[in-house]
């Protein structure tokens, strides 16, 4: 796994603490916040997010409902790579809340005994253990 996959996994499992993750994020050049978001887009759909789940994710990100990325969400307009530079950082939030949300229905449902997820390994691997975001 890349680093920053590695990185927003840690953030939607609460095995790196949010203020972190938005500190590592802001210290990327723009293209690769693109790059990062996109992947987080791709991340939340392969964990199975849900239009359902848009709302959760608004509140547990924090941000106000009114922001571009969530208004984009609510509309399941999934994009947000071509957002302006500063919206990149709302968005980074808001879908490592997705993520968190699917991802650990999708644990819970299809994981439960077990996986060969490598990022659902990534506890056990680093010997982490969850902290306080």
């Amino acid at each position: 796994m890349y680093e920053r996959e590695v990185v927003v996994n840690e953030l939607a499992q609460g095995l790196r603490p949010m203020a972190e993750g938005t500190a590592w994020f802001a210290g990327c050049p723009e293209v690769e916040q693109r790059l990062v978001v996109r992947e987080l887009v791709h991340f939340c759909i392969q964990a199975r997010a849900t239009e359902e789940d848009a709302q959760e994710a608004i509140a547990r990100s924090g941000l106000r409902p009114t922001y571009t990325p969530a208004v984009m969400l609510t509309r399941w307009r999934l994009h947000m790579s071509a957002l302006p530079p500063y919206d990149l950082p709302r968005a980074f939030r808001l879908l490592i809340a997705l993520l968190a949300i699917a991802d650990t229905r999708r644990r819970e449902r299809y994981c439960v005994g077990g996986c060969g997820h490598e990022w659902h390994q990534l506890a056990r691997s680093t010997g982490a253990g969850l902290s306080a975001s």
